[in-house]
């Protein structure tokens, strides 16, 4: 396999992989770092890559599994913790504060989530990956990710529901 091949397959879900690994890592620079690894590790094994049903599924597990493993680490403690993914320069300044603290607390709503929610809301919401996929990629069946999608929706909902609405009677 040619290094033009390889980008062909890797490029279109490169972003997927640093969104997922910023999701759980949370540290931009850390979220780089992983990506690379995961990118590295699927070029060590290009000449496995065609035997891959879905090279995707399989980059996002590999990705998955590499930021538990960090964070499992020692150097979990040493993570730099910054959010800031939310830019739009054409509303008015009201409205980028009170979008940004929606932001900041569904960020921290999810942080608090247990893993495995935590990453079906990841890979469903944001990645827009479907439930088979989701389950391949978790180890899940079907019911078991909308469940845990669910329970983590209801959670965010009420968790940010009751910020919103602190202090009004």
């Amino acid at each position: 396999m040619t290094q033009t091949e390889f980008l062909h397959i890797v490029m279109p879900f490169k972003d997927k992989v640093f969104r997922l690994a910023k999701r759980l890592l949370v540290s931009r620079e850390e979220a780089e770092d992983a990506t690379q690894e995961v990118l590295l590790k699927l070029w060590k094994n290009k000449t496995k890559i065609q035997e891959y049903k879905n090279v995707e599924a399989f980059s996002m597990t590999m990705t998955k599994n590499f930021c538990l493993d960090k964070l499992k680490s020692k150097q979990a403690q040493n993570l730099k913790l910054v959010h800031s993914n939310y830019q739009d320069n054409n509303t008015s300044l009201q409205k980028q504060l009170e979008f940004s603290d929606s932001v900041h607390w569904v960020a921290k709503i999810m942080e608090d989530l247990p893993e495995q929610q935590k990453m079906v809301v990841q890979l469903r919401d944001i990645e827009q990956y479907d439930f088979d996929e989701i389950g391949k990629m978790l180890d899940m069946n079907n019911t078991a990710v909308r469940v845990a999608l669910s329970r983590a929706r209801k959670t965010i909902r009420e968790k940010l529901t009751k910020t919103h609405n602190y202090g009004v009677k």
